[in-house]
């Protein structure tokens, strides 16, 4: 039985979106064949080896004494260990325990952006899921468009703001293009610190919001139409589940989107699986959406995200290397809708690190 460390939690603003993921991978995880070896990391960065009941992950009392121990991933490309801290007042002990892959089950900065990728590949433990480079990649927006525009797939215009100085940029940008335009972190995901600005006052303060999440602030055109996914699977051969399609029930009001509360609500929302389009149309998305996860050298799973215009035109958004991963979440439920149950999309992705 193979040993999988999975890693959860994350000194991240998406922290608690990692719990849940985590939870439901631990819990689909074919025990017949694969160990979990559970690991947290606090949102102060803290990092332990959990060996309690994973419903405390759910609600967020993993971190504990009684259930957590501190613990390292060892580098030495040698080891191939979870390296853990034991101390009982009386006497310290050092136990390792041997990783076969390493499962990343994390969203946003300090986890999906490459660093805890960087760990494993350094250490020389197969990862399950998009590696370092993918990861960093993905994870910048501007850079990510860049490299997507240059696949001849089209890209929102935009513009970067390196510091909350560059109003007079952001201003031009903003008449250049009209309204409403979205103003995002650089790196961040689940929407965090992502505005949909829709008057000329408005643009200011949405521009320092997402300062508070990176030190880099995109300015994009906002694309009409809706939100469409792609859920991709592999390495040299790919399966796509497929795919979807965002419904926003509130589209009167100017300033709506799909933010952090619709992800996790569908309050005023609705997800349609399979897409409410036509089986070309779908057909040629799955395409693109395969062009732009090897474009950007991803591996394992990933989820591609894109906007189908009016005109039947595909624009890319953003590739998520680790999506939400409930079963209730949209990566599951459009390998799902493809054929795939939970537990089976689980076993693949786990299964590929070993091939």
């Amino acid at each position: 039985m193979k040993n999988i460390a999975v890693i959860f939690g994350g000194a991240s603003s998406e922290y608690t979106v990692s719990l849940q993921s985590a939870y439901s991978v631990i819990r689909s995880i074919n025990k017949k064949k694969y160990n979990p070896v559970t690991v947290g990391i606090t949102q102060e960065g803290k990092w332990f080896y959990f060996k309690g009941d994973i419903d405390k992950i759910q609600n967020d009392t993993w971190c504990n004494q009684t259930d957590c121990v501190s613990a390292i991933l060892s580098p030495d490309r040698t080891c191939h260990r979870l390296i853990v801290f034991w101390d009982n007042n009386t006497q310290a002990k050092i136990q390792s325990i041997p990783i076969d892959a390493v499962f990343p089950v994390l969203h946003g900065r300090n986890g999906e952006d490459g660093t805890v990728q960087g760990i494993a590949e350094l250490a020389g433990i197969p990862l399950i899921g998009c590696k370092t480079l993918s990861s960093a990649l993905c994870m910048d927006k501007d850079k990510a468009h860049k490299l997507v525009a240059l696949s001849g797939v089209r890209v929102p215009q935009a513009i970067v703001l390196m510091d909350n100085t560059a109003i007079n940029k952001a201003c031009d940008f903003a008449k250049n293009i009209g309204f409403p335009i979205f103003v995002k972190p650089v790196k961040a995901g689940s929407s965090f610190g992502i505005t949909k600005v829709i008057t000329m006052e408005q643009l200011a303060p949405a521009i320092a919001l997402a300062f508070k999440y990176d030190s880099r602030v995109i300015l994009e055109e906002a694309i009409d139409g809706f939100e469409v996914g792609c859920a991709v699977c592999g390495h040299n051969q790919l399966i796509v589940g497929e795919i979807d399609e965002i419904e926003l029930y509130n589209t009167k009001n100017k300033d709506t989107f799909f933010d952090y509360t619709e992800k996790y609500t569908l309050k005023t929302s609705a997800i349609h699986v399979p897409a409410r389009i036509s089986t070309e149309k779908a057909q040629e998305i799955k395409e693109i959406a395969k062009r732009i996860y090897c474009v950007l050298d991803c591996a394992g799973f990933a989820r591609v995200d894109l906007f189908l215009t009016p005109e039947g035109t595909i624009v890319f958004n953003e590739v998520n290397t680790i999506p939400g991963f409930t079963e209730h979440s949209r990566y599951p439920g459009m390998m799902r809708a493809a054929g795939y149950d939970f537990a089976e999309t689980i076993d693949r992705i786990i299964g590929q690190a070993f091939e």
